[in-house]
Parts: C-alpha cells; sequence; structure tokens
C-alpha cells in the first residue's frame, strides 16, 4: 500500500479534534475538514402519495428533525396543517391565520424576521392555475410563468433570519437557493411508485451575513 493512501486511511480513522489538529499542523496544501465534510445529507425512502404533503410520514420526521417549537415560523401554503405559528391559505376552508395570496402574505414580514420557513407551493404551472381558477382568481402569465416562484423565493429570503431554516417541496431540488444566501443541509427523495412523480424535499440554511 502506497504511504499516501495510508495517510488517507490513517486520516479517516482520526477523532474530529485530532482531524482539525492535523490539517492546521500540516505545512501540505489541505481543504478544510468540516469544509470536505460539509455535503448535503440525501436519502431515497418510499410512501405512498398524499395530497397533504405534510402527513406523509418521512416528510414529517424531516420537518421536526429541524423545527423549534420557539422559532417564529410561517407556512405561506399550509393547506390544514398547522405546523408553523403564522400560517396562510388562499382557500378560506383551509382555516389557516391568513387568507391571502401566498406573495402578500409574505411581504408582511420585515427584513431578517423569521427562522422557520414551510414552503410547499403548487409544484407546476397546471397546478397553480387549477389553484387560482378553483379561488375565482384571474389566472395570467405572471401566475403561470417562473416569476411566479421567482418573487416567492426572493421575499423568503428577505425575512429569513441568518441561519434560519427553509424546507423547500417540490419537483426539484432548487430550493430558495444558493444566489440568493442559502446552502443545502439535506435532500430527501420520496419516492411514491408507479406513475406518481417523486416529491423532493430541500432543506437550507441562509448562510450568516458578514457584514
Amino acid at each position: 500500500m502506497s504511504s499516501s493512501r495510508l495517510k488517507i486511511l490513517n486520516f479517516q480513522f482520526m477523532t474530529e479534534d485530532n482531524k482539525q489538529q492535523k490539517l492546521s499542523d500540516s505545512t501540505d496544501t489541505a481543504i478544510d475538514y468540516s469544509t470536505c465534510y460539509a455535503q448535503p445529507l440525501f436519502t431515497r425512502i418510499w410512501e405512498m402519495p398524499n395530497k397533504n404533503t405534510f402527513d406523509i410520514k418521512c416528510i414529517k420526521k424531516l420537518i421536526y428533525k429541524y423545527f423549534k417549537d420557539e422559532y417564529q415560523s410561517i407556512d405561506p401554503f399550509a393547506n390544514k396543517n398547522r405546523i408553523a405559528k403564522i400560517t396562510n391559505d388562499l382557500d378560506p376552508e383551509m382555516g389557516a391565520d391568513y387568507c391571502m395570496d401566498a406573495l402578500d402574505f409574505l411581504k408582511q414580514f420585515d427584513d431578517n424576521s423569521i427562522d422557520f420557513v414551510l414552503y410547499d407551493p403548487p409544484y407546476s404551472p397546471r397546478q397553480v392555475s387549477e389553484c387560482y381558477k378553483k379561488m375565482g382568481r384571474t389566472v395570467n402569465m405572471q401566475t403561470t410563468q417562473s416569476s411566479f416562484w421567482g418573487n416567492l423565493k426572493k421575499e423568503i429570503a428577505r425575512i429569513t433570519k441568518p441561519n434560519g431554516i427553509i424546507i423547500s417541496f417540490g419537483w426539484n431540488t432548487n430550493g430558495i437557493g444558493k444566489t440568493k444566501g442559502f446552502e443545502i443541509l439535506e435532500i430527501l427523495i420520496v419516492a411514491h411508485g408507479g406513475q406518481h412523480n417523486d416529491t423532493l424535499c430541500t432543506v437550507e440554511r441562509k448562510v450568516q451575513m458578514l457584514f
């Protein structure tokens, strides 16, 4: 076995404190250990589909992994869910705290004021159209283009505190995004079998502001 291979194996079995000390003592160019380890956790689980996303067992477990009661938390597309402290849904029959368009709901909050956001919007232009038509709302280019989601994400990025947590749900793992100051902590892929699309859950943290 080569000496370089042996060094790698020895490094893997060190304690974290020893790893940090080894890197700081080394004269070699090296990537910081915490950077090496800071990769998002990927998990894939099979569950039966459910129109209420948060009733899917593994998704509820993921939410409560990051959620804390003391957080100032919001859910702009709450449906009947009451996990967040402040809930909103366009449909008044859902009985949420607010019955507003999600974008208007988000605009109410101050900059850097929210610790935790559950973001489970319509996943496609078709779903947006169906939702708006059901509520007698106008369906136009503004509600079916990518700007519909983009504007929501801008507001979420604005109101989330540094180190705040966002959990996004959909058919992609774009989340709020690195360009808006977020890093991915975890991705959960929930497969439903048959011809059902997977539900993709993306956990992000807002990076601490540097100035």
